[in-house]
């Protein structure tokens, strides 16, 4: 045991070492392991919980600490060890050397990185909120460093691999086999692609395709009774109210998730909107809802005004039912229906994307993305029942005219000859 009390000073160090590397594991395992709700909940916990929120506003230099840090741990305590080894075999204790190198191994990778990862993942929250403050003070520390580091990784990237590209993490075909592959059960894998075609539509429908044009939508400015209600809840399931001096929408209220509606104010139950710009796609908009954890979706214009809403449950339609259209849900009206031999009626709001998708022909251009809009292009003005005009193959004649806007209309195919292009 004199070998031990002689190097007592390099195992002290070694202890401390390995503390250090479990410290930093912990950390890294339970930081990355915390959920989107986590996150939220620490942002507006004690003064600890915010630290490390704030660490995790720039993974990029959380990651880059931590590794650094560990890394350093780490070649420190194999010196030590390749030290003391070597001690060990000059002394004539090539054995003991042996032993001492590979138990030393051992503890490292055992205690000192796997059962602390394990055991973080477990209790992120309570591990994360342990590690911020001390982490935060080692981040910062090495905050002049990062610039280099990153400078290295820049050059090394544009020298060494300059014609390296990043592959996409999935690809839709991947998703599609993957469909194939997960059941042998015709009607389940019929049903599964449609809606992956349903998802992978969000990112090329814009907002102002799928939103409740602001003319469908019941408003309700505070203070809000039950009695205002008249005994009939929302269309859409959503209580959705102003600004209490302007039009503008605030909040929304799920009415069907509430266990208990009380008679007046009905505002305190509100939970703010969020704001999306009429040109952003749906996948987008979604990202920003679920970011935020709001269901609903205000659409606003360049000049700040809203002009719909868009609400989760329209966006799950999209996802979930193939036929979903504004028109069956708002006007209680197929979008697109045949009423004669080559004649057909069709809603102003109905998408161009649907339209050409059901007469299968190409898509002419237009900015516009509903019938009625591309009507309203054509003509340059707001359309009367009785105006006609010609977009592509399709011959359009206005019916009815809505003080509201909305627009039915009766659609003939002119002949491939007589089409403009």
């Amino acid at each position: 045991m004199y070998w031990l009390i002689a190097f007592a000073p390099w195992l002290i160090a070694m202890g401390l070492l390995a503390f250090a590397s479990t410290f930093f594991c912990a950390s890294e395992a339970a930081l990355f392991y915390l959920s989107r709700q986590d996150r939220r909940r620490m942002a507006a916990g004690n003064r600890a919980q915010q630290i490390t929120a704030g660490l995790l506003a720039d993974p990029d230099r959380l990651l880059g600490a931590v590794l650094f840090w560990n890394l350093l741990t780490n070649l420190t305590y194999f010196t030590i060890v390749s030290i003391t080894a070597l001690a060990l075999q000059r002394q004539g204790r090539a054995a003991s050397a042996g032993l001492f190198a590979a138990t030393s191994l051992l503890v490292l990778i055992v205690l000192a990185e796997m059962l602390p990862k394990s055991l973080a993942v477990l209790k992120p929250r309570a591990v994360a909120s342990l590690v911020g403050v001390p982490l935060a003070l080692l981040v910062r520390l090495l905050d002049p460093l990062l610039p280099v580091f990153r400078m290295v990784n820049l050059l090394s990237q544009r020298l060494i691999w300059p014609t390296f590209k990043p592959e996409p993490y999935l690809q839709v075909g991947d998703l599609e086999r993957a469909v194939d592959l997960s059941t042998s059960d015709a009607a389940l894998v019929e049903h599964e692609h449609t809606v992956l075609q349903g998802l992978v539509s969000l990112s090329a429908i814009r907002v102002d395709e799928l939103m409740r044009p602001r003319s469908r939508v019941r408003l309700f400015h505070p203070p809000v009774t039950l009695a205002d209600l008249g005994g009939q809840p929302p269309e859409s399931g959503y209580l959705l109210l102003t600004e209490a001096e302007s039009d503008e929408v605030a909040g929304w209220v799920r009415l069907p998730s509430v266990s208990f509606i009380p008679d007046e104010h009905l505002e305190s139950l509100a939970r703010p909107v969020a704001y999306v710009p009429w040109c952003t796609t749906v996948a987008q908009a979604l990202q920003t809802m679920r970011q935020g954890q709001r269901q609903v979706a205000a659409v606003v214009n360049e000049f700040g005004e809203t002009v719909g809403v868009l609400t989760l449950d329209d966006i799950l339609d999209t996802i979930f039912s193939p036929t979903s259209s504004r028109s069956e849900r708002l006007l209680k009206r197929m979008p697109i229906r045949q009423v004669g031999p080559s004649v057909w009626h069709v809603t102003g709001m109905t998408s161009i994307r649907r339209l050409v998708r059901h007469f299968q022909c190409p898509r002419p251009e237009s900015k516009s993305v509903t019938v009625a809009g591309v009507i309203q292009e054509v003509l340059q003005r707001l359309p009367e029942p009785g105006d006609r005009c010609r977009w592509g193959k399709f011959q359009f004649r206005v019916l009815e005219a809505a003080d509201s806007g909305q627009l039915l209309v009766e659609l003939t195919l002119v002949p491939e000859a007589e089409a403009q292009p």
